[in-house]
């Protein structure tokens, strides 16, 4: 995909990947719209990529912890433009962020569920007229080769929690979502993939649970930009894919039971559905 004059929103795009991703996208000419809770630092990189010369990105500010403010921000997205050529959904929480123990969301639900899988869910959902618009469109689910399968009688993990354990199981949820948009979309020339960008990159995130990195921001960055516009993904869908590499996720993707039961308990969750 050429990328001149795409618009691309990428969320979570003032720190770490999602940075790293702008910046690129920037120089080849994109429309950039960067999501973040820092105005300070967005305006860092906002100036960084008006001194290398290219457009300035806009910057939507939000606290995806609040499906509330998750849903201004795709009003906020659909009320200036009329059309999204790519959204990545790329904001998230590691598994020790703020701490070992379990915490909640501004709507009550387990913290890393929320921020990692459902706003995300929840904007993908809401900015589909946006994409269909701009069709071919693509989304780029930013998952991790950490999975857990979903427990449905504790899915916010009130027993037994685990920072790791939640984490793996907003990124199961993540790929579960992917293959069934990806499902609800066929035919649309929307496409919908996610990936395992790079292991413990050089981030903040994994720098709050004490890792060691062994992987670079630049090598997951260009991981995502491959799902963003490589030609040789331009028509595959519902995959997951292993830095560069098609992979296979957590069995518990491909329970299309499975799936059903995620899919009918988010759209209770964000809203979406009173069922």
């Amino acid at each position: 995909m050429d990328m001149r004059g795409k618009t691309v929103l990428i969320t979570g795009s003032t720190d770490g990947v999602g940075r790293y991703v702008a910046r690129h996208l920037a120089a080849e000419g994109a429309n950039v719209l960067i999501h973040g809770r820092d105005a300070g630092r967005a305006q860092t990189l906002i100036e960084e990529i008006k001194r290398d010369g290219h457009r300035a990105p806009t910057f939507y500010q939000a606290d995806l912890a609040s499906l509330a403010e998750a849903k201004r921000l795709a009003e906020a997205v659909a009320a200036d433009h009329k059309r999204l050529d790519v959204f990545v959904s790329n904001a998230g929480i590691g598994s020790m962020n703020g701490g070992a123990t379990r915490q909640t969301s501004a709507d009550g639900h387990e913290l890393r569920f929320a921020v990692n899988y459902l706003a995300g869910f929840l904007l993908a959902c809401l900015l589909l007229p946006l994409l269909k618009a701009a069709a071919p469109a693509r989304i780029v689910n930013v998952a991790s080769l950490g999975q857990h399968p979903i427990d449905f009688d504790d899915v916010m993990i009130t027993r037994g929690y685990s920072g790791s354990r939640a984490y793996a199981q907003s990124k199961l949820a993540q790929i579960m979502f992917t293959i069934d948009l990806a499902a609800e979309l066929k035919g649309s020339d929307i496409t919908v993939n996610s990936l395992h960008p790079a292991t413990y990159m050089n981030t903040t995130m994994v720098q709050a649970g004490g890792i060691t990195p062994v992987s670079t921001v630049e090598q997951g960055g260009e991981a995502i930009l491959h799902l963003v516009r490589g030609d040789d993904v331009a028509d595959e869908s519902g995959l997951f894919f292993n830095g560069m590499k098609e992979a296979r996720a957590n069995p518990q993707a491909y329970d299309a039971a499975a799936r059903k039961r995620l899919r009918e308990l988010s759209l209770k969750l964000t809203g979406l559905s009173s069922a």
